[in-house]
């Protein structure tokens, strides 16, 4: 059997030593590495299989480290890793201890920038870009970005800015149609005609009007037109635009034709291509709880809007869309702009209900505050992902919303133990609160089979008690409670525990928790986000105003970042899991 080309390369060095009526063929065995490896331990699978000939050709033509790329997003930085020292430790993409399925400076210095969230690349390389001038280094900086990432606010900032300067800067626009969902929007369309009309574009196309040198659309899978376009540019003097149509899944059928699937399948069969079946699971996910419920209120409620930024299937706000297309909008990957549409929505009378992953709203905190809550606008933010996502990593990882959220005034917060719970302030929210509200809920499956129930309105600011007890107090907010749960059952003397789910970080069930201080002696909190400026910080702010002398316990994620690993083995390290809570009840109990 002879050896593969693949087995030849663990740097671009070895690559660029092949000729390039040989890099086709490398190109079929790393599509097939690719494949061959996220079809059984998972992750993204689309994006990588697209860029294939795109990232040989680069590694090829360009000088890298020295030549800085930049990934936007990094879902299709598989082949990059593979060809840049990590091929033995692929297998071990996304798990605990295992490479990062993310670009990530600290794992490679191929990895120039780290990512995780979109529309970055152009911003960071153009900042390289500078620092070489400044530094009088010769070096080339790229920079590529997808046709839904491109259509962002701050890659368009960007654009601006790189525009106005001489920078040694090569953007590509890996422009497939596709994100995760399918791309929208007036660019979308833009890039549509161009593609259309292909070589007779308009003499004057938009990133000609920023200053850039464009050139394309070309062939992303054609590596000799690559390489011969990448040599040319190289020549160039300042900010450059190379515009490359490729087809999200290349290589692989059902990931062709299916490409919101394929995005990221979980295990497939490697030579049929077919997703195996999942194990039937008898509960239901939190997105499909908002979703189905949103869907059943929008049916009651005419003024019942929903938005998403790029998130339609993550969220399951794409069941709305089905059945209220004109009442429901991905605004593309925008999350600043979805806030304050919700915003001038609201101050319409509509009922907004803005779902964004939790990690994905950091990025309009401005807007959150400005527009949304000085103005005590009533929009329903629903964070989904809130906690730990799993193998996503530290770039998803929703742990720092509760800190974030609950110093901003007018700000509702609440995070719910479960199902009922989900559909119960999601319906409570749409009847008028006069106030904003933030939803924070996780990723992954539920615990109630019948979780479809007739609708109770919630009282704000009210706490459940879960179980009496006399001798130490447990508080926890949202899903984290049935780890407390297990722990409390799993206890000697757990008929001593008493256990308060939260549910309204703010505001809080301050006639509660001033029992809580008067009866315990020992409290101990629980969340699944920070500790620092957390839901137990909150705790301990309270007691201190009401001078509480009884032990405070935090448990919680703790003040580092949080990197890959299922939830499972993530909550254990942070210590928050079952068996840890369970023994810092035992420490705790006289």
């Amino acid at each position: 059997m002879s050896k593969k080309l693949l087995d030849t390369i663990d740097y671009p060095s070895d690559l660029q030593k092949l000729a390039i009526a040989e890099l086709p063929e490398v190109a079929q065995e790393l599509r097939q590495l690719i494949i061959d490896i996220v079809s059984t331990k998972e992750g993204h699978l689309g994006a990588s299989l697209g860029v294939i000939e795109l990232t040989i050709a680069l590694h090829y033509c360009f000088n890298t480290p020295k030549d800085l790329i930049v990934w936007d997003v990094g879902h299709q930085a598989y082949g990059h890793k593979i060809l840049t020292g990590r091929k033995k430790a692929f297998g071990s993409n996304r798990q605990l201890g295992g490479i990062s399925g993310f670009p990530k400076r600290s794992e490679s210095e191929f990895d120039t920038f780290g990512v995780g969230h979109s529309s970055t690349s152009i911003s960071a390389a153009l900042g390289m870009a500078i620092g070489s001038k400044l530094a009088k280094t010769n070096k080339h900086h790229i920079a590529i970005i997808g046709d839904a990432s491109i259509a962002s606010g701050m890659a368009f900032e960007a654009l601006n800015h790189a525009g106005d300067t001489d920078a040694n800067l090569l953007v590509i626009l890996n422009d497939n149609a596709i994100g995760i969902d399918p791309s929208v929007g007036a660019l979308k369309d833009y890039l549509t005609r161009i593609k259309s009309t292909r070589n007779d574009v308009e003499q004057h196309n938009i990133f000609e009007s920023l200053n850039f040198d464009y050139s394309g659309p070309i062939d992303g899978h054609n590596i000799d037109e690559l390489v011969q376009e990448f040599n040319r540019l190289k020549t160039i003097k300042g900010p450059k635009f190379l515009h490359v149509i490729t087809t999200k899944g290349k290589g692989l059928r059902q990931a062709e034709e299916n490409q919101v699937k394929y995005h990221a399948p979980g295990k497939f069969d490697k030579i049929s291509g077919d997703v195996f079946p999942k194990t039937n699971n008898e509960f239901s996910k939190f997105q499909d709880v908002f979703g189905r419920t949103i869907l059943e209120l929008a049916g009651l409620n005419q003024k019942i809007v929903g938005i998403t930024p790029a998130m339609l299937t993550g969220s399951s706000l794409k069941l709305m869309l089905d059945e209220f297309p004109e009442r429901t909008f991905d605004v593309g990957i925008a999350e600043q702009h979805a806030v304050t549409l919700a915003a001038g929505m609201a101050t319409q009378g509509l009922v907004p209900f803005c779902n964004i992953y939790s990690t994905f709203i950091q990025r309009s905190y401005d807007q959150i505050i400005h527009d949304v809550a000085l103005q005590n606008l009533p929009v329903i933010f629903c964070l989904d992902r809130a906690g730990l996502v799993g193998e996503d990593g530290a770039t998803h990882h929703g742990i720092f919303d509760i800190a974030f959220l609950r110093c901003i005034p007018n700000l509702i917060l609440f995070a719910p133990r479960n199902e009922i719970e989900l559909r119960n302030i999601l319906y409570t929210a749409q009847l008028g609160l006069n106030a904003p509200i933030a939803i924070r809920y996780p990723r992954g499956y539920g615990k109630l089979k019948n979780w479809q129930l007739p609708f109770q309105k919630i009282k704000i600011g009210r706490a459940n008690t879960l179980q009496q007890g006399e001798s130490l107090a447990i508080l926890s907010i949202g899903t984290i409670s049935s780890n407390v749960t297990d722990a409390i059952e799993k206890s000697k003397n757990n008929k001593e525990i008493a256990h308060f789910d939260m549910r309204f970080i703010k505001p809080l069930d301050m006639e509660l928790l001033v029992s809580i201080f008067e009866k315990f002696d020992a409290i101990l909190t629980v969340e699944d986000g920070c500790v620092k400026g957390g839901f137990g910080s909150l705790i301990l702010e309270v007691a201190a105003q009401h001078n509480y002398d009884g032990n405070i316990e935090i448990l919680g994620i703790p003040d580092s970042f949080i990197h890959h690993g299922t939830i499972e083995e993530l909550q254990k390290q942070c210590g928050i899991d079952t068996e840890n809570i369970r023994d810092k009840i035992h420490q705790l109990l006289p």
